[in-house]
């Protein structure tokens, strides 16, 4: 079981060293990319969300 454990580590610690990890910039651009989409989403659906309270509260 010990050397499954050391096998499997020393493979990810391979695998780990293959991975093109962002730089700075691009991880900063995608984050605003993120909160943006985050915020715009929950704008929409709040927007949605009123007008059709709107509606149902007219009809009711």
């Amino acid at each position: 079981m010990i050397k499954k454990i050391k096998k499997f580590s020393v493979e990810v610690q391979t695998e780990m060293k293959k991975v093109s990890w962002p730089t700075w910039g691009e991880l900063k651009g995608a984050t605003y990319v993120v909160l943006c989409m985050a915020v715009l989403v929950a704008v929409f659906l709040f927007v949605i969300d009123l007008i059709l309270n709107r509606i149902m509260n007219f009809i009711l």
